[in-house]
């Protein structure tokens, strides 16, 4: 798979810094920030592992500190605008679908879940109420388009809010070596692959669909290397079961947002890790 609209080809970096769930939690994130920062040289990447807002979160402040971040990480001699990558979570998949909303054959019900999972704040943050919500999505389709049509607006006004919901990918990996040239034998699963909260490991990578976002079940019963993929790492973990690290999988979350500490891990391009930092 190539880099594209979907998935990010990391290629072959000299290191991975990957970022846990954030939840909005501003604070955390810009004190992760300085100690990558200190940490980060050209021929790294990093990967935000979905999440990024929510919950009682500052959603807000929290894509501006994302953005102001990439804006100097590229800046760096070296960097590249596809070095910095990130994910989309079932929080950031929320939003996608709730600007939509007025589409859905029951958006009140809809809503009504989506409320319960974390989406008020930044609903919230954009100028909408959850009370407006409710009741615009029993009032008919135009009613509910021109609500939405409003969140869209707030969302732009905010620069690059859109562009940034509008560049989040499903899943990132670094590049497995090539076919053995004096065997013609394919290579050991070599490379690392970054993902949300979930992965269906009997199914391949382009058939995952949102099992990247509402798959977290499947995760655990990763044991052995996924396709050409040493080690699956993701940074959301619904059952709040802190950082875990196997044999093919790591879990990079430590519950921000839900009364923990934000967790980034430095990792090899086949996924051992280096580091963990956290705030």
């Amino acid at each position: 798979m190539s880099d594209n609209a979907v998935f990010a080809d990391l290629r072959s970096p000299r290191r991975v810094w990957a970022l846990g769930a954030v939840h909005g939690e501003v604070e955390r994130l810009m004190a992760l920030h300085d100690e990558i920062g200190h940490r980060f040289v050209p021929g790294d990447r990093l990967v935000y592992l979905g999440n990024l807002i929510g919950l009682q979160g500052r959603t807000i402040e929290t894509i501006d500190e994302l953005l102001a971040f990439r804006r100097a990480l590229i800046a760096m001699p070296g960097m590249l605008a596809s070095d910095v990558v990130y994910l989309r979570g079932g929080q950031e998949e929320m939003w996608q679908k709730l600007l939509q909303i007025h589409l859905a054959p029951n958006p009140a019900e809809v809503l009504a879940w989506m409320l319960h999972h974390g989406v008020e704040p930044t609903l919230a943050a954009y100028g909408g109420g959850a009370e407006d919500g409710m009741r615009l999505a029993r009032a008919g389709a135009v009613a509910l388009t021109r609500w939405t049509g409003g969140l869209r607006s707030a969302m732009r006004s905010h620069p690059g809010h859109e562009t940034l919901f509008s560049a989040l990918r499903r899943a990132a990996f670094t590049s497995a070596p090539g076919r053995d040239g004096a065997t013609g034998e394919d290579p050991q699963p070599a490379g690392l692959l970054l993902v949300h909260a979930g992965l269906d490991p009997a199914r391949p990578l382009g058939a995952q669909g949102d099992a990247f976002w509402w798959g977290a079940g499947g995760f655990g019963r990763i044991e052995q290397p996924y396709e050409t993929f040493r080690r699956v790492v993701r940074g959301y973990d619904p059952a709040l079961g802190g950082i875990q690290v196997g044999e093919a999988s790591a879990t990079i979350d430590s519950g921000a947002g839900r009364g923990g500490r934000l967790a980034c891990a430095c990792l090899t391009p086949a996924g051992e890790i280096l580091e963990i930092l956290e705030a």
